[in-house]
């Protein structure tokens, strides 16, 4: 069965209940959905995922450094290892001019240098986006979002 991996660095506990959200979406969906704290999360977790989901808060515009350094690890298995596997992004912040679409722009770049095949948000947003804690308008957003990307794994 097709799996999900749902990577998430989360300071404040608003970009967890994010991630475990979408990974809900994408189980109800009927995909197998990991979801994993970037500290936890190495090269073979993202090798033997067919859809990756990074989400990270906003910080000065764009991703964590936690984040970040595992995007950097990446390059090892650059160019041909995550090619073609479905990828998506969120993100949280605590204000509205926080930084949110650069901080998704700058994930789903990362993906596109792995040659991945980006899902947006079904709003026709770049992708699932809080301000401040995810409130249940945010939740059933990423839930949605999860089944979006289920379904395009699914394909």
């Amino acid at each position: 069965m097709p799996k999900a991996l749902v990577v998430y660095d989360s300071k404040t506990g608003n970009t967890e209940k994010m991630a475990r959200a979408i990974g809900d979406g994408i189980k109800e969906a009927g995909l197998d959905a990991e979801v994993k704290s970037v500290d936890n999360t190495g090269l073979d977790d993202l090798i033997a995922a067919d859809a990756i989901v990074l989400g990270s808060p906003t910080r000065f515009c764009t991703m964590s450094d936690k984040m970040k350094a595992l995007i950097d690890k990446s390059i090892e298995i650059y160019p041909d290892k995550l090619r073609n596997k479905i990828g998506a992004a969120f993100t949280s912040s605590g204000s509205i001019d926080g930084g949110n679409e650069t901080t998704l722009l700058s994930l789903i770049q990362a993906m596109l240098m792995h040659r991945m095949v980006i899902v947006g948000h079904q709003s026709g947003s770049f992708g699932a986006v809080s301000i401040e804690a995810p409130d249940e308008k945010c939740i059933a957003g990423c839930r949605q979002f999860g089944k979006r990307i289920a379904s395009l794994v699914k394909r």
